[in-house]
């Protein structure tokens, strides 16, 4: 935009894209209209940077440093993203989990201003006209949400607006995608958690979500309406119900560049995890035995891709599934069973019935994979019979946020003597256990999702595959040092996390060309490319 047209004075000021605070120089106080809205003093912004910190740091608790980040979010992107981008360990928790479920719980009573867009089941029929209204018209990638199965915490409705505007900062922050390439949405179809339906703050739609074929036509208005408006968008399905989730990403997969990150995302991240796991134990995929305790998008998605990673290493498809096995809120997951859900079926082997405990004994599983959003589900009890089977006992508490992990860092490795190869959803810090420090691993999915969608932005993917994951997750394997698996981690440190996305964002892209799913021409040098698409949080 020429620099006439730009906003000057106030507005300026009030553009969190333009707005540089203090660190407007002279000059450009001068030309913008600025004088008398800002103090003498012209800052660096590393000198802003301290006032922010100095800012976070007397926040009382973890809510209140997220609203902090949001307000400063709003009002001076640039500085925003830089702080986040010098402390992606530090501050990532606080902008994403586990912090941001707490605030998507409160969000009615936190709102403050807009971020995405919200479009309601009464917006039905003029979808592409709301998304005209976003004043971004290069968006790249959507996060969109309904809100029905936030983390682990269920339906929050509309407050699930936290989760997409979280997700695109993260895009951000660890893959450098430019903000003002992302929205977040949030489709409000209804709630039916009553506690929202009674809260006069909530902000939703005041009644019970909309099902079926109302819901149906509803979804495929926007993703029809968003490929429309941002031609060729990746649209990033998240936290939608087990009901929903697999259904619409089986019905778009194949026909717009989309994915869903509770399957897809998590199941890179979790095989990435697994493949580390076997750099520490000698062992190879195809002998391992995976019981996930859980069965929905997170469980069967990582189940799905491991299927594909055995196969690819020569095992039957029928053999490779079963060595997956899933135990849902019945119990173990079985043939004889009459009422399962599709996605549980190809996981349901012929077996006598049994309860969590009962299949670790008899199916003596290598690697125990939590994914239920039950918090302490792995207990002592647990951890002990599966430790007392295995030499070294690979254990993922996956759920989050950190109230619903299945077990904390410091139970994995003290139930099991310090044996374990650890990792969890959440954050937890360092142990002291059997003479050793150990560093746990975090099955963040902020190290997938960014870089995927970095790769499908600049390769121009016309959709994102199954095999684009698992080229992800052996990157992201590929990527961790030998001495990060020493200390106990089995994923890059956080503050590799740029470098991370960028490898796997070639990866990604080397699909796309590969395969011929996008109709780019190759670039020679693929890493280099995508560096140079990635954003820095500099002002101009």
């Amino acid at each position: 935009m020429p620099t006439q047209l730009l906003p000057k004075g106030f507005d300026r000021l009030h553009d969190p894209v333009l707005n540089k605070g203090t660190a407007f120089t002279e000059a450009e106080r001068d030309l913008l209209g600025l004088r008398g809205f800002l103090p003498a003093q012209v800052h660096t912004i590393e000198e802003q940077l301290l006032r922010v910190r100095e800012g976070l740091s007397r926040q009382p608790d973890d809510l209140q440093k997220w609203v902090f980040l949001n307000s400063l979010h709003d009002r001076n992107e640039t500085l925003f993203f830089r702080l986040l981008m010098d402390s992606p360990e530090e501050l990532m928790p606080l902008v994403y989990t586990p912090t941001v479920g707490r605030a998507c719980q409160e969000y009615s009573h936190l709102f403050q201003q807009p971020r995405g867009l919200f479009i309601s089941a009464h917006d039905k029929g003029r979808i592409a006209q709301i998304l005209r209204n976003w004043p971004y018209p290069e968006v790249g990638v959507i996060v969109v949400t309904d809100g029905e199965r936030i983390l682990g915490l269920g339906d929050l409705g509309a407050g699930g607006m936290g989760i997409p505007v979280g997700k695109l900062s993260l895009y951000t922050a660890c893959a450098g995608v430019v903000p003002v390439r992302t929205l977040p949405v949030t489709l409000d179809v209804g709630t039916d958690n009553p506690k929202l339906l009674e809260d006069r703050l909530y902000f939703g739609l005041r009644q019970k979500r909309i099902r079926g074929a109302e819901y149906d036509a509803f979804v495929d208005e926007f993703v029809a309406a968003a490929n429309e408006v941002f031609p060729g968008v990746l649209i990033q399905f998240e936290d939608f119900g087990n009901t929903n989730a697999f259904r619409l990403l089986q019905r778009w997969r194949d026909r717009v560049c989309c994915f869903n990150d509770d399957i897809q995302g998590t199941a890179a991240v979790a095989l990435a995890g697994i493949f580390s796991a076997l750099r520490i134990t000698g062992e190879k995929l195809r002998d391992q035995k995976v019981l996930c305790l859980g069965a929905g998008e997170a469980a069967t998605g990582i189940c799905d891709l491991i299927v594909a990673s055995m196969t690819a290493a020569g095992l039957t498809g029928a053999e490779a599934r079963k060595r997956c096995w899933l135990v849902d809120s019945r119990g173990l997951v079985v043939a004889s069973r009459g009422d399962l859900a599709e996605h549980k079926k190809p996981y349901a082997h012929a077996h006598a019935p049994a309860n969590f405990l009962g299949a670790i004994r008899e199916l003596k599983p290598t690697i125990l994979i939590g994914a239920a959003g039950q918090g302490g589900t792995f207990n002592r009890e647990v951890l002990t019979t599966f430790a007392a089977q295995q030499e070294r006992p690979i254990v993922f508490a996956l759920s989050n946020p950190t109230s619903q992990s299945e077990c904390t860092a410091e139970q994995a490795y003290g139930w099991t003597d310090g044996r374990a190869i650890f990792a969890s959803g959440s954050p937890f810090p360092p142990v002291q256990c059997a003479g050793r420090t150990f560093v746990p691993g975090q099955a963040n999915n902020s190290y997938v999702f960014p870089g995927v969608g970095l790769g499908a932005i600049a390769s121009r993917a016309r959709h994102i595959t199954d095999e684009m994951f698992l080229a992800t997750a052996h990157k992201l394997a590929d990527l961790v040092t030998d001495e990060e698996l020493a200390s106990g981690r089995i994923y890059p440190k956080l503050s590799r996390i740029q470098e991370v996305s960028a490898e796997i964002a070639a990866a990604v892209c080397e699909v796309a060309f590969a395969r011929g799913l996008s109709d780019k021409p190759r670039p020679q040098d693929l890493l280099a490319y995508v560096r140079g698409q990635m954003y820095r949080p500099f002002y101009d």
